[in-house]
Order: structure tokens, then C-alpha cells, then sequence
């Protein structure tokens, strides 16, 4: 096998996977649509993972939910950052000034991944988001946060790797990275916007914008504000809320400096 080549049944099970953990349940079809894979192949894996006790079809209906067995492929993972102990009250009292809900989200992967976040809480949120929950990284503000302030050798190798992604990326936002016109402006705003997002359980329907997080000097996570997409437009969106959302990042990266200093006299 050529090196570097992935296995395309593990990627398309991941994927559906993914999808399904992301929505909560779905038929069939809506996994074969979301996951971009043909409806025979949807059923085989779909098979598999409730043979395997990932997932369970609902009594009720022909949908299909993760089941518990889906948090032991994260037993290996450890963090011992202290990323969302110092994050968690600045996320409550941003969304308590504004009632939007707000996510504190970092890379791994081509993917995305909610931290923690505050949609519980507010009473504008259309999604019900919760920690462990995946967005591609090309495809939310979050992510162009972070592939605007990563140093250029891990940008390009991000993007080498975004376009072999199984997720159908904006050709122009591709482009947009590495020709260094997109990163600029966002390093120079300091923020990122996304609006429309497109891989949420209401595709279309919520828009983003995402501040950076730094730690020893490198971005280490993304702090991001999710709204009505009719609400507002993007410009007002920004006009209104960057400079909180922007203090409030910056306020998080210097908790970090203080614990990550509190840690190492301790």
C-alpha cells in the first residue's frame, strides 16, 4: 500500500460515526447524506457499529443514536491543561452579558472540537451543543481562527491534508489559505467569521465568529460566539460583539499564563 494512503472503510465508518454523534440520531438516509458515503455502504457500517455497541436504532422510530460505548474511544485521552477550568467562567459570564451561546474549541485533527460551551445555559441557542461535539475545520470560524495564527509549516500541512478530507471543502476557501489573503485579514481583524454554518444539526441557520486563545505564545484554542444567521449580518455581528469576544480571549490566554506559572512554582 502507498504510504500515506488511508484505508477508505475506516475513514467512511469514522464518518458516519461522526455524524451520528454529532446529531443525536438519524435514519438511514439522512447518515448517508451527512456522511457523503452511497446508502448500501451507510447500511453495512451502520450494521457494524450497532454490532459493535456503538450505536442502537430508537424503538420508536428507524433512527440511529451513539449509545455509551462511544466515551471509551476517548479513555486515552487525558488533558491536564487546566484549558477549561480557567475558560468555563469567562464562557458563562460572556453569555450571561449577551445570552448568546458561546464554545471554547480546539484542534485535533482535521476536526474541530467543543471544549466546553455554554449552549445549556442560553436561551438563544437553536443548537443544543455539548462538549465533544465536531466541526471541520475548514468549514467553521473556529477553525480559520486557527489556521490563520498557526505557524505556516502546520497551516500547510492542515491544508494538504483538508483536501483529502472526506468533507466537500469551499474550493475558494481552500484557495483563500494559501495564497495568505484570508489568514492576513484575520490575524489583522483579530477575529474569524463563518456565516451559514453548514455541518451543524440546522445546517444554514447559525452563524460564527471566533476569537484566538494563546498559550506560551501559540494559539492553543478558539473562543467562539454562535448566533441566529437571520438575526444579524455578519458586519453587525461583528460591529456589536468582537471587542467583548476579543477581550474575553485575551483575558483566558493570560489566566493560562498564571496557572500554567502557579503549576510549575507548584
Amino acid at each position: 500500500m502507498e504510504k500515506g494512503v488511508p484505508i477508505r472503510a475506516i475513514s467512511r465508518s469514522l464518518a458516519v460515526l461522526r455524524v451520528v454523534n454529532r446529531a443525536g440520531a438519524l435514519s438511514m438516509m439522512e447518515i448517508a447524506q451527512a456522511a457523503s458515503v452511497p446508502y448500501p455502504t451507510a447500511c453495512r457500517i451502520v450494521q457494524t457499529l450497532v454490532h459493535e455497541g456503538m450505536l442502537e436504532r430508537e424503538p420508536d422510530r428507524k433512527h440511529y443514536r451513539p449509545t455509551a460505548l462511544v466515551q471509551s474511544l476517548a479513555h486515552g485521552f487525558q488533558d491536564h491543561s487546566g484549558l477549561t477550568e480557567v475558560a468555563r467562567p469567562f464562557l458563562v459570564e460572556m453569555t450571561k452579558s449577551h445570552l448568546w451561546p458561546v464554545s471554547l474549541v480546539t484542534r485535533v485533527g482535521q476536526m474541530m472540537i467543543v471544549r466546553d460551551c455554554t449552549h445549556a445555559m442560553s436561551p438563544m441557542a437553536l443548537n443544543n451543543y455539548y462538549p465533544g461535539a465536531t466541526f471541520p475545520l475548514l468549514e467553521c470560524a473556529s477553525g480559520h481562527v486557527y489556521l490563520a495564527y498557526a505557524d505556516e509549516a502546520e497551516r500547510a500541512q492542515l491544508l494538504d491534508a483538508a483536501g483529502a478530507s472526506e468533507f466537500k471543502v469551499d474550493p475558494l476557501t481552500l484557495r483563500q489559505f494559501p495564497s495568505g489573503s484570508l489568514p492576513e485579514e484575520i490575524r489583522r481583524e483579530g477575529y474569524a467569521s463563518r456565516g451559514r454554518n453548514r455541518f451543524t444539526t440546522t445546517p444554514g441557520r447559525t452563524s460564527s465568529i471566533a476569537a484566538p486563545i494563546f498559550r506560551d505564545g501559540k494559539i492553543c484554542a478558539a473562543l467562539t460566539m454562535v448566533y441566529f444567521a437571520t438575526a444579524m449580518k455578519m458586519n453587525e455581528a461583528a460591529s456589536r460583539y468582537v471587542a467583548e469576544l476579543r477581550r474575553t480571549a485575551d483575558k483566558i490566554s493570560e489566566e493560562l499564563s498564571r496557572f500554567d506559572s502557579e503549576r510549575h512554582a507548584a
